[in-house]
């Protein structure tokens, strides 16, 4: 079945930090990959225009562990409002969904 699995994205501007919550969800299966990117936000933030480096965050995990993931990021990083968002994957090539699905655990395993 397609659209089961999801890319979940967050921005932290600490490469330890990015580390810490990249090994955290690998280490805990709830992702399957973690990749990361050296960007440059910028952003509305308590009325004023904000930029500054961050580190991008793209995880392949199962639509079933969203909460999770979310949670565990929520924990680990640093900003009072962290972006946490999911997009769904609507399709894909089928032995890269597999692996999405063998690499990662039951939701309650």
């Amino acid at each position: 079945m397609k659209n089961k699995d999801i890319i979940v994205k967050t921005t932290v501007d600490d490469l330890e930090v990015a580390r810490k919550i990249t090994y955290t969800l690998l280490e805990k299966r709830l992702v399957c990959c973690v990749q990361e990117k050296e960007i440059l936000s910028t952003y509305w933030w308590k009325g004023n225009l904000e930029y500054g480096n961050e580190y991008l965050l793209e995880m392949k995990t199962k639509k079933i562990l969203f909460e999770q993931v979310k949670e565990e990021i929520k924990r680990l990083h640093p900003y009072e409002v962290p972006e946490i968002i999911a997009i769904d994957i609507t399709d894909g090539l089928d032995t890269y969904l597999d692996w999405i699905e063998k690499e990662t655990k039951e939701k309650d395993a």
